[in-house]
């Protein structure tokens, strides 16, 4: 891990994890992967939905990390509570399934992020920490079906991106250089890189191709 942590966010604290999956070793593995970045805090566990809706609200976590398919009560019904009594605390999903009636469901249901469980460690700290911070994760997989989910309505962006950062991701996916994307913008190059890393952390670590439908789906590229 970098001696910064992404994790810390400004207030200074450590990310707060609630974890909700009914299979033991799955928490484990993913216990043991965020006990080694400083920032984060695994502050509880639980083994079905209705035992991750009453944890988060004793435990009150930034993040909860949560299985979509449970016993007694599955995460999106989890997701709904949590996101009724808890606005605070960002769900974010993990599942085996990228199919994308889950994850329409998950986003309805009010989760801030979808990620599938075969992620590497630092995507699944990546989105842990985007989803703290306000923003929107998704895995590759799964990113355009939610964006091209709805072509009818008004499109929407699950990533969350500023103004700024739209920009620069239409210029991205159009193939132009930073040094004429600052120009175009009347911003400086260390500007343009920053918001470009600032969109990788949102949309997830994808190449021009996939940045370039990103673009797409969001109506950038007209």
């Amino acid at each position: 891990m970098h001696s910064h942590s992404p994790a810390r966010r400004q207030s200074g604290k450590p990310v707060r994890v609630l974890l909700a999956d009914d299979h033991e070793l799955v928490r484990d593995g993913i216990r043991a992967r965020l006990q080694k970045v400083a920032d984060l805090e695994v502050v509880g566990e639980a083994t079905n939905g209705r035992e991750a809706v009453s944890l988060a609200e004793e435990l009150r976590p930034d993040v909860l990390l949560m299985d979509v398919s449970m016993p007694v009560m599955n995460g999106l019904e989890a997701a709904r509570q949590v996101r009724k009594s808890l606005p605070e605390t960002a769900v974010l999903v993990l599942s085996v399934y990228d199919n994308p009636e889950y994850v329409r469901g998950v986003v309805q249901a009010g989760a801030r992020g979808y990620i599938l469980k075969d992620i590497s460690a630092t995507e699944m700290i990546t989105a842990i920490t985007s989803v703290a911070t306000g923003g929107y994760y998704f895995s590759a997989a799964v990113g355009p079906t939610l964006v091209g989910a709805a072509t009818s309505a008004p499109v929407e962006d699950p990533y969350g991106l500023t103004e700024r950062e739209r920009q620069v991701l239409s210029a991205i996916a159009r193939g132009q250089p930073n040094k004429e994307v600052a120009k175009e913008l009347g911003i400086s190059v260390r500007t343009v890189e920053s918001h470009r890393l600032n969109l990788r952390e949102k949309v997830g670590n994808k190449n021009a191709a996939q940045l370039y439908k990103v673009a797409q789906d969001l109506g950038l590229l007209d």
